[in-house]
C-alpha cells in the first residue's frame, strides 16, 4: 500500500436527524490530507464487525462514523487482526460517551481535520467472556437504558433518551448477588450496578474525573453500587452519585486490570451500551494498548 487508504464505516441509521453534508466535508479533509478514501454503509447488526474484520488489512485507517454501538462493531472486527490498522471515530450518535472522555468533535469537519494532524494514541481492550469491548461493560441497574432506548428516541432526545430509560428502571431497582475477585480482592455481596470502565463516562449517566482516568495504563476502573441496608446507606448512596464522588461511603471504586464474577442470578450485561446475555461466570480482562487511535 503506497498510498495512504482510509475506510468509512458508515451506520446510516445513527443521529438521523443530522445533516450528512459535514461527513462529505470531512472526507474532503480526509483526501486533501493524502488519503484514498472508500466508504461502506453498514446493512444490519453485525455489519460493521464483519466488514471490519473483513477489509481491515486493506487499509491504513478505518474510522466508524455512527454511535458508540458502531465503534464497537469496527473495534471489535480490528481485533480480530493480527495487525490492526488504526481505529478512527467520527461520532453520529445520540450521546457518544467514548468521544466524550476522548475529546472528539462531534462536528465531523473539525474531527477529521485533528485526526489528520493527530499522532496516533494507543488504548486499552477489554474483553468479556471472549467478546471485546472498548469503553464499558456493565451489569445490573441503568444497563438496560444505552439498548433499551428506542434509535427514533436516542435521535430525538439524544442524552435525555437515557435518562428518562434509567428513571425506569428505579421502579424496579433490586439487588444482584454476585461474587466478584477483582485482582485478587474478593467482594462478595448484593450490588444494585456494577461496571468496569476505560472512560470518563458510564452509560451516559454517570461521570469520573478525567484525571483518574488513563485510557492505556492496562487498568479499568471498577465501580459497585452496593444494595443500601437502611436509610443510612440509601442518603450516602444517593449523595455519592449525585455528587460524582465515587470514594464515598456506600460505593466501591478501584482500578483493576482482570475480574472474575460468579453469580446464581439473571444478570443481563450491557457492553459499549450493546446487550450481552447472562452468564453463571464472566471473566474480564484489561487488553493494554491493543488499538491505536487517531484523536
Amino acid at each position: 500500500m503506497s498510498q495512504k487508504k482510509l475506510l468509512f464505516i458508515v451506520n446510516p441509521r445513527a443521529g438521523r436527524n443530522k445533516s450528512r453534508g459535514p461527513l462529505f466535508d470531512a472526507a474532503t479533509v480526509f483526501s486533501e490530507a493524502g488519503y484514498l478514501l472508500s466508504i461502506h454503509e453498514t446493512k444490519a447488526a453485525g455489519d460493521a464487525a464483519e466488514y471490519a474484520a473483513k477489509e481491515g488489512p486493506h487499509f491504513h485507517v478505518v474510522v466508524a462514523v455512527g454511535g458508540d454501538g458502531t465503534l464497537n462493531e469496527v473495534s471489535r472486527g480490528l481485533m480480530e487482526l493480527k495487525n490492526p490498522p488504526m481505529l478512527g471515530y467520527l461520532p453520529q450518535g445520540s450521546t457518544n460517551d467514548f468521544a466524550a472522555s476522548l475529546h472528539i468533535s462531534a462536528n465531523p469537519v473539525t474531527a477529521a481535520c485533528a485526526m489528520t494532524q493527530a499522532a496516533p494514541r494507543q488504548l486499552d481492550v477489554g474483553l468479556w467472556n471472549g467478546r471485546h469491548f472498548l469503553y464499558v461493560a456493565s451489569f445490573g441497574a441503568f444497563t438496560s437504558s444505552s439498548y433499551t432506548a428506542s434509535q427514533a428516541a436516542k435521535n430525538a432526545l439524544g442524552h435525555f433518551a437515557y435518562i428518562l430509560e434509567g428513571m425506569k428502571d428505579l421502579n424496579t431497582l433490586r439487588p444482584y448477588q454476585v461474587k466478584l475477585t477483582a485482582d485478587g480482592e474478593v467482594l462478595d455481596g448484593e450490588y444494585l450496578f456494577g461496571a468496569v470502565c476505560n472512560s470518563t463516562s458510564i452509560g451516559g449517566l454517570m461521570k469520573l474525573d478525567p484525571e483518574r482516568v488513563v485510557l492505556d495504563d492496562g487498568k479499568f476502573e471498577m465501580l459497585l453500587i452496593p444494595s443500601p441496608k437502611n436509610p443510612v446507606d440509601l442518603q450516602n448512596l444517593v449523595l455519592a452519585l449525585l455528587e460524582q464522588q465515587y470514594d464515598r461511603e456506600g460505593l466501591i471504586f478501584r482500578h483493576v486490570s482482570s475480574i472474575h464474577l460468579e453469580t446464581a442470578t439473571e444478570l443481563p450485561w450491557s457492553l459499549d451500551g450493546e446487550y450481552a446475555p447472562s452468564m453463571p461466570v464472566v471473566d474480564i480482562e484489561n487488553r493494554p494498548r491493543a488499538l491505536s487511535i487517531l484523536l
